[in-house]
């Protein structure tokens, strides 16, 4: 599980490079400041989530379920919330209107809030002794 994690995390820390590039680089004189900002977002949460899946992997005593429960819906969470993200700031220069799928944005969100509070639920209500109070 942990190299299948790490090697996500690879993938996806190198997509938020280059998407941030581009969105730096690529869309300034193509879609509205405001635009530009949403793709921002979508870059930044992305790679929040990133470093989120490298620490995960690094969790030696984390049950095997937990971390496939986690991990499973960060990278959902990812591809609904920033993903989605990328694609609205994107719509003036598509075909079609990707506001029609905006409400995948807060779903991805709501999935990786609750990933984050399963990790947390993991650590202070279950046996590891990842963080051991001295």
């Amino acid at each position: 599980m942990n190299k299948t994690i790490f090697g996500t995390a690879c993938l996806l820390g190198m997509l938020t490079i280059i998407l941030g590039a581009f969105g730096a680089h690529g869309l300034e004189k193509l879609i509205a400041a405001n635009a530009i900002t949403t793709f921002e977002t979508g870059v930044r949460y992305q790679m929040y989530h990133v470093f989120l899946l490298f620490i995960l992997g690094l969790l030696p005593s984390l049950p095997n379920s937990i971390k496939r429960l986690v991990f499973y819906l960060i990278v959902i969470g990812i591809v609904l919330f920033s993903f989605s993200l990328y694609f609205l700031a994107l719509n003036d220069l598509m075909a079609f209107d990707f506001r029609k799928i905006g409400f995948l944005t807060p779903i991805g969100g709501t999935l990786q809030i609750i990933a984050w509070g399963i990790l947390g639920y993991a650590f202070f209500k279950g046996k590891s002794n990842t963080f051991q109070d001295e």
